[in-house]
């Protein structure tokens, strides 16, 4: 249960960083844009003469403050959109398109119950605000995060859903905005008398952070490290940047709430003269630490390197370093030492905490978009003006952490002799860590025990596939991996079959890697390994070995013969004659096709459904002696998403000689420009001596048509 709700909280993490992730480009238009269209900024670097109202060089600016502010303004709805579509499993377009359209209706109808109540004016003051043109409550981006979730939950659900023939049109894909409109326009009401309960606890809560004072700011500041390396951060901070637990201000008449809302809205602002120091406290910490303090601690290791190795580790550090300073990207440090030395990430979780809690004593009021690098110090900080931020106290505190953090942990290093960069063991490799070598070694993480066997069939493909980077699309049908990669030259067949693919299917740039019925769960592994770190590093995957000289065969155990009826009723094909060539090749098992007249699929013997495909154009029988069947309706009929399929059994279902398990619309199907052949194979074929075809030409259904013995 703890995994499970951990993986959850991952994904929620994950899914906040696509629109987090705009900020930093909407902030450098903003930070630009309104730094140097502010009279008062102007008139200090004597450019009146230059930049002025009119002027195409103001313009210009005046439009890139527009633009940074737009995406700010808008942000609940970027976080709908994108919580949306990190949280959807598959057709993330639609999960993006269903999260707007939820979002609108869901303010909409808000706004129609605040008209209903006697408008803007019978409601509590600051409670509601404009969205869009909408008048609605003051949900800021939880707004945006309720919509998300509720409609990725949605999406995963119902993207697969199959309607009724006469309304087939409105299914899958089509059917997720419906049913996302009709509930979030019931959320919407629901939420005009729930908001203003959650409203009052959040205000409350927001009170209690802020009259926590400097001892507040520094458990905030360690409790954000103490998360990096859980990747729950994201989780942590949100809520103080983008709500009311963060404060709240009324910046030229507008009320807005979030720290880093604030602090944006005061930068636009030509009025502020002083940034709220109330609200940068959640910020401004990160500067010191990471454009100083890391640095000293990279150049502590290097400084603890063995000679002989400093070289190696300059080269290491340096780069590492330089990108905590420019960008305020500090993984590769910081999970360097805490994957060596927990000890050294805890005291560096502390000093976080400080430096939070001394920026907020020293009334530092330098805000950021997403980390603390010298880039936002500048945009933010020294382009504004001491006066305004204060952000010569970053520079001065950082010269201290730089000296703190150098001292503190070269002494850690050499007495506890920890194995950092440069001082591991002749047969170690020197590098920087990871979060995922952290997961390696811990375990941490949903799904971390019993993933490896998994991880490495899965790295074994991607690597056979010309990594990650060459992947276009990755789709499976009943039988086969289905890929489109960029260049088909660096797909490796070899290490394709040592995942355990019976063949390989080159098409152009389209592949087919087969791996009979089972490709579902092989698609599903691959995926989940495609999103985690582990996929972006460079694969190691050794090629394969020769094969052993073959061994004289034991004897086969002795296994009963069956016969199996017509699964259909048509024309006999004989399987090498079917244009498929993964049926045609015996690949998947030797078997027999059939030509349908009639769009229904019997069972060929008694059996347990052992896997019917969502798609419902193909199913997996196993027989009461043990046969391993597979019908498949069509050839490429998996890219119709289950339209023109109806099932009439699931999965776990013993069935009877004769019982229809699929009807299934041929007119439509061919319409649509697939073929219907289809073949009934016996996948196990290994375990049999012999695939026998008992009948040609027409065949009814039930008539004995294939035997194994």
């Amino acid at each position: 249960m703890k995994d499970k709700i951990f993986g959850v909280l991952q994904r929620v993490g994950r899914s906040f960083m696509l629109p987090i992730a705009l900020l930093p480009v909407a902030g450098l238009l903003l930070g630009i844009g309104s730094s140097f269209t502010n009279e008062t900024m102007l008139q200090a670097y004597g450019l009146t003469g230059v930049i002025h109202p009119g002027s195409p060089v103001y313009t210009v600016l005046d439009i890139m403050n527009q633009c940074g502010s737009a995406v700010f303004n808008n942000l609940a709805l970027l976080f709908a959109m994108g919580v949306a579509i990190g949280m959807a499993k598959k057709e993330k377009e639609v999960a993006a398109l269903s999260g707007a359209i939820a979002y609108l209706v869901m303010n909409t109808a808000i706004s129609a119950m605040i008209n209903a109540a006697g408008g803007v004016e019978a409601m509590a003051p600051n409670t509601t605000t404009s969205m869009l043109g909408i008048t609605t409550l003051q949900m800021g981006v939880f707004g945006g995060i309720i919509v998300g979730l509720g409609v990725a939950a949605l999406h995963n659900r119902f993207y697969k859903t199959q309607l009724p023939q006469v309304l087939s049109f409105f299914g899958g894909t089509r059917f997720v905005p419906i049913v996302c409109t009709a509930v979030y326009l019931v959320v919407g009401i629901l939420m005009f008398y729930i908001w203003p309960v959650v409203q009052t606890g959040i205000s409350m809560l927001g009170n209690l952070v802020l009259v926590s004072g400097y001892a507040g700011t520094w458990l905030y500041g360690l409790i954000e490290r103490a998360l990096i390396p859980f990747g729950l951060h994201h989780v942590f901070y949100i809520p103080f940047w983008q709500t009311s637990v963060g404060g709240t201000a009324v910046i030229d008449g507008v009320t807005v709430q979030g720290a880093q809302n604030i602090f944006f809205a005061e930068l636009a602002s030509k009025a502020t003269t002083e940034f709220s120091v109330s609200a940068t406290r959640f910020m401004s910490g990160k500067f010191p630490l990471m454009i100083f303090g890391l640095p000293g601690a990279a150049f502590a290791m290097y400084r603890a390197a063995r000679p002989e190795k400093r070289k190696v580790v300059a080269g290491l550090l340096l780069s590492a370093a330089l990108t905590s300073m420019l960008t305020g990207i500090t993984e590769p440090l910081e999970f360097t030492f805490l994957f060596v030395a927990p000890a050294m990430y805890a005291v560096h979780c502390v000093y976080a905490g400080l430096a939070y809690m001394l920026m907020h004593i020293f009334n530092v009021g330098v805000g950021m978009t997403f980390s603390g690098g010298l880039i936002d110090l500048t945009l933010f900080g020294i382009l504004q003006g001491n006066d305004k931020t204060h952000w010569i106290w970053v520079v001065i505190v950082g010269v201290f952490y730089f000296v703190l953090y150098y001292f503190t942990f070269y002494f850690m290093i050499t007495k506890m002799n920890l194995k950092t960069p440069g001082r591991e063991d002749d047969n170690e490799e020197t590098k920087l860590y990871t979060r995922a070598d952290f997961k390696e070694k811990t375990g941490v993480g949903p799904d971390a025990a019993g993933a490896a066997s998994h991880d490495q069939v899965s790295a074994l493909i991607l690597q056979g596939l010309g990594g990650k980077a060459n992947l276009s699309d990755v789709d499976c049908c009943a039988t086969r991996l289905r890929v489109t990669v960029l260049d088909s030259d660096k797909v490796n067949d070899a290490l394709l079959r040592q995942s355990g693919a019976s063949g390989v299917i080159h098409k152009g740039n389209g592949i087919q890697v087969i791996y009979g019925p089972q490709v579902a769960v092989i698609k599903s592994n691959l995926e989940d390994y495609m999103e985690s770190p582990a996929a972006d590093a460079p694969l190691a995957v050794e090629a394969p070995a020769a094969e052993p000289a073959k061994k004289e065969e034991a004897p086969k155990e002795a296994v009963p013969a069956e016969t199996f009826g017509a699964h259909l009723a048509g024309t006999v094909v004989a399987m090498a004659d079917v244009q498929d060539e993964a049926f045609a090749s015996g690949v998947l098992g030797d078997g027999v096709a059939v030509e349908p007249t009639e769009g229904k699929l019997y069972a060929p013997a008694d059996a347990t459904v052992d896997n019917l495909f969502d798609t419902h154009h193909a199913i997996g029988l196993v027989t009461e002696g043990g046969a391993e069947l597979l019908l498949h309706i069509g050839i490429d009929t998996v890219k119709l998403n289950g339209e023109h399929f109806t099932a009439h059994v699931q999965n776990g279902q013993k069935v009877k000689k004769g019982d229809l398990l699929i009807s299934f619309d041929i007119d439509a199907i061919k319409a649509a420009g697939y073929m219907v052949t289809t073949p009934l194979i016996v996948c196990n074929t290994d375990r049999y001596a012999a695939v026998k075809t008992l009948a040609q030409g027409e065949v009814k259904p039930g008539q004995d048509l294939l035997r194994v013995e």
